[in-house]
């Protein structure tokens, strides 16, 4: 097995070399094939596009906590378990790249990355002779795919952005500008409704996880979404709703339990990012991001030293671990994300919510715990999911959150009467007996839609954008509760709901300060 070179500031790109690895699609691997001999037939085709999906694997992006440090922490929902992760947490990211956000670069190059490489596939595989049809319509559709994807974090993080669709030499990338959103996002807009037409539909054995039409759907809707094209999203939401294989699973817990490595997939994923297929660190495919979520048992429980059978005996900490090693199980995670104080609270959840149980755990097994966790994040199996090397899937997209996306489009643009139907579809799970919304006006609905996306799909990756896209980041974040570490709403700002472009990309190329000189308000 072989990992994908890293690219160190997509500026200073000279010929990308892709690899994967043979568990993905039990291919016959190169560790270095020429450009223009790489596309000669199907399997190098694959290839290329596996080498795709293995840049997400990075800890600068789903590997770890890469994309959730700015798709979810500052926000209202996940914190850190103690006093780390400031300089983000805290809005106190400055231009220059200081310890706490060595990170903000390897986000930004390993998002070009997928781009310069999604260019690579699309130039060599439309109109390639060489490839069986079936392939060629795969493998394209997955870059135009693999491509949207980046430039939507990119344009959600960044707005403006470089934007480039073909190979460009080292001296047109070195003085490239920023291209206005609305341009890169029509583009990507007008890109997945192709990839939409030429991905299949389901994938099956060891093809799960790949890019599917459905996935190109929820994408172009969220791009729609975001930019307030109600009609437009909420069409591609009820492609994804009446015309899909995608179900909402009756439990809400099954839809996060991924306790067992076979059976990691279900029929409310739309998107995944798939560690399942190379869980090997050797591989550069181990996935961290569970063990942010999984407790330290150092920290746990609140009283260590107590002895509950008397002096000699053993401590209550020590009692604890031999339970939970009787299941198979130990607390050997990071403890970094922990459940804000006002999400944790049950009273400020609708009474009879089932959702909350399975979001939050302040006790296990009869043992307090030190914080209150995300359980449906957490996966405490040593066996099957060891510390440093788990194999979770990293759920992308899922069934209800275009259902409630189309129930945000429909009451935008016609008010709630025919929006209800969509929300109390995702309603139904999480209440018994049912507590279906009725009666709202538009306002009503839309603010009941924030909480409503909060408790859906918390600690998901979905919820800081939403706060930027509904207009109210600033609000939420000044009347949030924080940790007595934390002060992130003494120091946010208007311009905090962007990030800076890295300094060490503008010292590569002036130019990306053109259109704007303040980079993003941080100057």
């Amino acid at each position: 097995m072989r990992k994908i070179i890293k690219i160190i500031g997509f500026l200073s790109i000279g010929l990308l070399i892709l690899s994967g690895c043979e568990n993905f699609l039990e291919e016959d691997l190169r560790d270095k094939i020429p450009t223009n001999t790489f596309f000669s037939n199907d399997s190098e085709a694959l290839l290329a596009v596996n080498g795709l999906y293995r840049v997400w694997h990075d800890e600068a992006l789903y590997g770890r906590r890469g994309l959730d440090n700015y798709n979810l922490y500052g926000a209202d929902e996940v914190g850190p378990g103690r006093n780390i992760n400031g300089v983000i947490y805290n809005y106190l990211i400055a231009e220059g790249v200081i310890a706490d956000q060595d990170d903000l670069g390897e986000v930004w190059a390993s998002l070009y990355e997928i781009v310069r490489n999604s260019n690579l596939c699309i130039v060599n595989i439309e109109e390639n002779e060489a490839l069986s049809e079936n392939i060629k319509t795969q493998t394209l559709g997955e870059a135009l795919f693999m491509r949207a994807f980046a430039y939507y974090h990119l344009t959600n993080l960044w707005g403006d952005a470089p934007y480039f669709r073909e190979l460009l030499s080292l001296d047109e990338l070195r003085t490239l500008e920023r291209t206005d959103k609305t341009t890169i996002r029509t583009d990507m807009k007008a890109d997945l409704k192709r990839a939409f037409d030429l991905l299949p539909s389901t994938y099956s054995g060891k093809d799960l996880g790949r890019a599917s039409k459905w996935a190109a759907a929820t994408l172009k809707a969220k791009f729609h979404l975001y930019d307030k094209e109600w009609a437009s999203a909420k069409e591609e939401c009820l492609k994804v709703i009446n015309d899909s294989p995608h179900r909402l699973l009756d439990n809400y817990a099954d839809v996060f339990n991924q306790s067992e490595i076979a059976n990691q997939f279900n029929d409310e994923q739309i998107f995944v990012i798939d560690f399942t297929k190379d869980p090997l660190p050797s591989a550069g495919g181990s996935f961290l991001h569970t063990d942010d979520y999984n407790p330290r048992l150092r920290d746990e429980p609140k009283d260590r030293t107590q002895r509950p059978d008397g002096p000699g005996t053993p401590q209550r900490w020590e009692i604890f671990k031999g339970v939970m090693a009787e299941r198979g199980e130990d607390m050997t995670g990071f403890g970094w994300a922990v459940v804000m104080p006002e999400l944790a609270n049950k009273n400020n959840w609708e009474e009879g919510d089932l959702r909350y149980d399975v979001t939050v755990v302040k006790e296990y097994l009869g043992f307090e715990l030190n914080s209150a966790y995300f359980r449906k994040n957490w996966n405490l199996n040593i066996v099957s999911s060891p510390r440093n090397n788990h194999p979770e899937n990293y759920v992308v997209f899922r069934l209800a959150d275009v259902y409630l996306m189309a129930a945000e489009a429909e009451n935008e643009l016609n008010g709630p009467a025919n929006a209800f139907q969509y929300v109390n579809r995702v309603r139904e799970r999480a209440f018994d007996p049912d507590m279906p919304w009725t009666g709202m006006s538009q306002m009503e609905f839309r603010e009941s839609m924030y909480d409503e996306r909060k408790f859906e799909l918390s600690a998901e990756g979905q919820r800081k954008m939403d706060l930027i896209r509904w207009g109210i980041l600033l609000d939420v974040v000044k009347s949030t509760e924080q940790q007595n570490w934390n002060n992130p709403a003494d120091n946010i700002q208007p311009h905090h709901v962007k990030l800076p472009i890295p300094l060490t990309e503008i010292l590569l190329n002036p130019n990306l300060l053109n259109s704007d000189p303040t980079n993003n308000g941080y100057r």
